[in-house]
């Protein structure tokens, strides 16, 4: 007979902004977690009702992506993460280019 599979710890925004500190040394406050909630590119969560709750290994692999590669010196960073720029900046350039070939 095979034990049983121990349930899954949720924890609130603040709980998972305390793990994000506490375990992977990421400073995310509550706020900027409910940030990426709504605009993308944070941990996953499930909804309770209106409480979000985030799972552990959901927090791991949100701090494994944005954390890089070791490294014993600045020389060694291949790639240097360029900011997305996205908005409407960008949609104005691209309708710009659409009526110039026109």
């Amino acid at each position: 007979m095979s034990s049983p599979k121990p349930l899954p710890k949720y924890r609130n925004r603040k709980a998972a902004s305390q793990y994000l500190l506490e375990v992977w040394g990421l400073q995310r406050s509550p706020n900027y977690l409910a940030k990426l909630a709504v605009t993308g590119g944070g941990p996953a969560f499930r909804k309770a009702n209106r409480t979000p709750l985030y799972e552990d290994p959901g927090l791991d692999a949100y701090a494994t992506s944005i954390i890089g590669p070791l490294v014993r010196s600045t020389s060694e960073v291949q790639n240097v993460a360029q900011p997305k720029t996205t908005g409407k900046a960008e949609s104005h350039q691209a309708a710009d280019l659409d009526t110039e070939t026109a």
